[in-house]
């Protein structure tokens, strides 16, 4: 009986180490992807999130994919920040909200870029009525590229086949948007 009794409560001791030990690699992982997915800028993504009735999980997306939140970054392309705007796309935001003059040296402050960037995501939305895909795809390529992929039925007016965008940046730009957007519900919602 007491034999019995000792190897019952081995049994009991093992699997409590084991489900500690469980636990303890699921937080270690949790930890790893939190650095990987941060948030950071929350104050100005959740207000300009907000203010624009964006989840904020897409705007953290964007930023993560375009500038992997490295506010002095420049690209090839001349766009600029966070959320890598280009200056006349920032201006012409500006000028549609209200902002005052904005140059290029505005486009590194974190508030404005962010302001002006999630303003311009917002565009996208509503001038391809909701869908996400597709005003990821404008965001990188351009909403004329877009609109004459969609005329010449490239690619589908419902955007489901990202696959199809003729732009090989662009392409893995939305599917790389898409999985951080996924890991970013999956990690903070």
């Amino acid at each position: 009986m007491a034999k019995k009794l000792i190897i019952c409560l081995v049994a009991i001791t093992i699997i409590f180490v084991l489900l500690f030990v469980f636990f303890k690699i699921i937080r270690i992982q949790d930890k790893i992807l939190k650095n990987i997915y941060p948030i950071k800028y929350s104050e100005y993504v959740e207000k300009y999130s907000k203010d624009e009735n964006i989840d904020k999980y897409m705007i953290y997306a964007i930023i993560k994919a375009e500038s992997n939140f490295n506010p002095n970054v420049k690209s090839k392309s001349k766009a600029i920040g966070l959320m890598q705007l280009l200056e006349a796309t920032a201006a012409e935001r500006a000028r549609t909200i209200d902002v005052q003059d904005v140059q290029e040296s505005d486009l590194y402050d974190p508030e404005t870029n962010i302001k002006l960037g999630t303003s311009y995501y917002s565009y996208l939305l509503k001038y391809y009525n909701g869908n996400n895909i597709l005003a990821l795809t404008a965001y990188n390529a351009g909403i004329g590229n877009v609109n004459e992929w969609i005329e010449y039925e490239i690619i589908k007016s419902d955007g489901s086949d990202v696959e199809n965008i003729p732009f090989k940046e662009t392409n893995n730009y939305v599917r790389k948007i898409l999985k951080n957007y996924q890991m970013y519900i999956k990690l903070y919602n």
